[in-house]
């Protein structure tokens, strides 16, 4: 989950609807692209993203661990900001970048692979809306997507 209770009090998180696992992005001649899967243990043999100062540091460590699974450092650099700067800096070699595979499945950089990471933990999208927002038409909302079973994307991408 990408979320910390407590961590950003002005939001209020729902139930979650949507699910998936993670995905690797790498440039198209990157030599990860014709593996097909990527262990979170690659991640320290090559440079991600770094969000900056500005990104909520539980975020950040939920989107990027800071240590493979061996316990190695995973380097950060260089810079970015969004989605399109993320994809370019991958795409030029500069970097790879592990995402939802909720990414991959909406688009689709022509210089960039997507590798499915099959040991990262699985992410949870939930609604979420301003605290100051609450009331009976969020209610019923929230009541409404709790009651009907999250959609597993892997599910959906693989037919099953």
């Amino acid at each position: 989950m990408l979320w910390l209770p407590g961590a950003e009090p002005d939001l209020t998180v729902g139930p979650t609807l949507l699910t998936g696992g993670r995905v690797l992005a790498v440039a198209a001649d990157h030599p990860l692209a014709e593996r097909g899967t990527a262990p979170l243990e690659d991640l320290g043999d090559n440079h991600v993203v770094d969000f900056g100062p500005h990104a909520p540091e539980y975020w950040v460590t939920a989107v990027v661990p800071t240590r493979t699974p061996l316990g190695r450092r995973i380097p950060r650099g260089p810079a970015a900001r969004t989605l399109h700067e993320v994809f370019s800096l991958v795409a030029s070699g500069q970097c790879v970048h592990p995402l939802g595979e909720i990414a991959a499945r909406y688009n689709r950089p022509p210089d960039i692979v997507f590798l499915l990471i099959d040991d990262a933990p699985t992410i949870h999208w939930a609604l979420t809306w301003r605290s100051t927002a609450d009331g009976p038409t969020l209610g019923a909302l929230a009541q409404t997507a709790a009651d009907v079973a999250p959609l597993s994307l892997r599910q959906r991408m693989t037919g099953s």
